[in-house]
Parts: C-alpha cells; sequence; structure tokens
C-alpha cells in the first residue's frame, strides 16, 4: 500500500491521483499516475487528460502528463497533513486558515478543469473558504496584497455558480484586506524536560521519536528525540512522566509506553509552554516493566495508525521541505511565503 506521506494522492470520483513527492516539492513534476476505482471516473477522465489516456487508465493505471491545477491541488493537501514544522529543525509552521484559503481556490481550478471530478470530496471550495474566512485576516499580514487577489478570485467564481452570499462575503473580505498591515507571526520554541523533582528516585529514563503518523497534523515539533520520559518513586510510588517538546496547538494526546510491544501504561498529555505533558501512576506489574534498566522502552503518541513513518521517511521529507527555500517566491505556497515574511520581520 502506498503511503500518503510519501507519495501525495487526490482521491478524485471514482479513480486516486498519486504524485511524486520529490518531484511535486521541488517544483519538477511532470507527470501523474492515475488509478481508476470505479467507472464514475469515465464521466472526467477524457476532459481531463483526453480520449486515448482515459481508455488506459480505465484498463488500470496510467502515467499522464501532470495536470498544473492538480498538481498544486495535491502539493496543498500534502502541506495540510505532513508538513514538519519545527522550531529545532528551523522549519516555520504554516497557517491553516492560508492553507485552507488556497486549498478552496486550488480546488475549485480542478473543478473548472475537469467539473465532477471531485463530487463527494473532502470538501468543497464554499466549506474550505467558511473554515478559512473568520482567521484569515489574521494569518495574511505578510502576503495580505496576494490573499486580496486570490480572495477576489474566489467570489468570481462563487458569483458564477450563483452562490450569492459567499460571493458577496468574499469579496467583502477582500476589501478589508486592504488594511492589513504585515504582522509579527512566531511559533512555540521547544521546551526542556522539567527537573526531577525533590525527594523523587529517577528509577529509569529515556527519549523517543514522534511518528507523524500518530498525531494530528501541525500539533508537535517535526524534529527527532523530542519525546522524553521518566519513570519515578516518589511517596511509596511510582509514576511515570512523558513530556513532548514543541507544541505548536492544542489536542488529545495520548502517550503509549511498551516494553517489548507490551503496552504497559497510557498517560494522557496536556498542553503545557511550548509542549505537552503528563504524569499517570503506575501498578505493581507496569513499575516493574517500567524499571527493567536494560529493556528498551518505547512511547508513541496517539493512537496506532494504519500507516507508519520511519526515521527515514521523516529526514528525507525534512531535506525536500528545506530545500524549498531556495525556490522562486512565486513556487511556493501562500501559507509559506506568509512564514518567510513574518521570520523575516522578527529580525
Amino acid at each position: 500500500m502506498t503511503h500518503p506521506l510519501r507519495t501525495p494522492v487526490i482521491a478524485a470520483d471514482g479513480a486516486l491521483i498519486r504524485f511524486d513527492l520529490a518531484a511535486l516539492l521541488s517544483g519538477t513534476v511532470t507527470s501523474m499516475r492515475i488509478e481508476v476505482t470505479d467507472g464514475s471516473a469515465e464521466q472526467w477522465l477524457t476532459r481531463l487528460c483526453g480520449n486515448e489516456n482515459a481508455m488506459a487508465a480505465l484498463a488500470g493505471e496510467v502515467d499522464v502528463p501532470v495536470v498544473p491545477e492538480l498538481a498544486e491541488l495535491a502539493l496543498l493537501l500534502w502541506a495540510r497533513r505532513w508538513w514538519p514544522a519545527s522550531a529545532v529543525l528551523g522549519i516555520a509552521s504554516l497557517d491553516p486558515a492560508l492553507l485552507d484559503f488556497e486549498t478552496a481556490l486550488a480546488t475549485a481550478a480542478v473543478e473548472d478543469v475537469a467539473e465532477g471530478m471531485l463530487d463527494g470530496f473532502e470538501a468543497t471550495p464554499g466549506e474550505l473558504y467558511d473554515a478559512a474566512a473568520d482567521s484569515l485576516l489574521a494569518a495574511a499580514g505578510p502576503v495580505a496584497a496576494e490573499a486580496q487577489g486570490l480572495c477576489a478570485g474566489l467570489a468570481a467564481w462563487f458569483d458564477e455558480r450563483d452562490d450569492v452570499v459567499r460571493a458577496e462575503a468574499a469579496a467583502a473580505l477582500a476589501g478589508r484586506l486592504e488594511a492589513v498591515a504585515p504582522s509579527q507571526r512566531s511559533y512555540a520554541l521547544a521546551a526542556g524536560t522539567p527537573q526531577t523533582a525533590d525527594g523523587a528516585g529517577l528509577l529509569a529514563e529515556g527519549r523517543a521519536s514522534v511518528d507523524w503518523a500518530r498525531v494530528p497534523p501541525g500539533v508537535l515539533d517535526a524534529a527527532e528525540n523530542t519525546v522524553a520520559w521518566r519513570v519515578l518513586a516518589a511517596g511509596g510510588a511510582t509514576w511515570m512522566h512523558v513530556e513532548v517538546a514543541g507544541a505548536f496547538a492544542d489536542a488529545a494526546l495520548t502517550a503509549y509506553a511498551t516494553n517489548r510491544g507490551e503496552t504497559f501504561a497510557e498517560v494522557p498529555l496536556a498542553l503545557g509552554a511550548g509542549s505537552f505533558a503528563g504524569s499517570v501512576e503506575l501498578g505493581e506489574a507496569s513499575a516493574r516493566l517500567a524499571a527493567v534498566r536494560d529493556v528498551h522502552i518505547g512511547v508513541e503518541v496517539g493512537a496506532e495508525p494504519v500507516f507508519v513513518t520511519t526515521p527515514e521517511d521523516r529526514a528525507a521529507v525534512v531535506a525536500l521541505v528545506r530545500a524549498r527555500d531556495g525556490m522562486p517566491p512565486v513556487e511556493r505556497t501562500l501559507a509559506e511565503r506568509a512564514a518567510a515574511g513574518s521570520a523575516a520581520e522578527e529580525f
């Protein structure tokens, strides 16, 4: 099964359209793979890629020349889920409102290219716009002029489809963006692990990395070894404390401590100053598993996913994202340009 981290995908009506991540992030993508899953794709395939390619796709899978509108949408969908924001690595987080706003316009562009292709898609341009509209003014400071132009484009698109309420709202928002001045934007720095409390005996400790697939997007720092755990003896009880450094947003997270694959503790984590942390008292059996020094204890944050990401996966993605710093601004997303503009204001 193809991992969505490594292969960005658009789930269209009756087909999956996949892209090579390295080519997509470097702006060098020239082809895309269409995998038909049911016959409903036939209605839009010919409009998208021509009769010959459509027939080949309906027979199985086919690589076709890239459609720029689809590549842009795939990049934005990937960034919304997998962008490796990290204060430790120097990769700024992308504002969710700007990403939703761009995705709304990109989805509208795909609808224009191949009407019906995104029937039943995860969100319509209207729904994406609704999600972003209230937060857009606060997020768009460094790219207000560009956001204004895109907002006006969405207003025109809504107007063409007789969505009068959204057309008027988007046009009004475009006008309000004229008055938005660039504003500073920062993201949380990774916080250190607190020192062991006085009178507490340290029985075991270690570090671990977060599998990106186990946590919601845009919540934790994407660097390695951000999870610190300790087993402490205090007041006649044994406690496990877990801290995950680098928090960009709140979320419901739980850390799962395992010994040789057996989960012996679940630690609910609460958002603090730049980190998530939590403690739980261990029962006698769990305390024995936690305190065996010569046995590796792993800590995973979040529920077990369908896919996993390895350290090699994460390092490859970080390298690809870092390389985007050298790309012309026009080839980067609006959210990236806003993040870069905010970083420039801070220095």
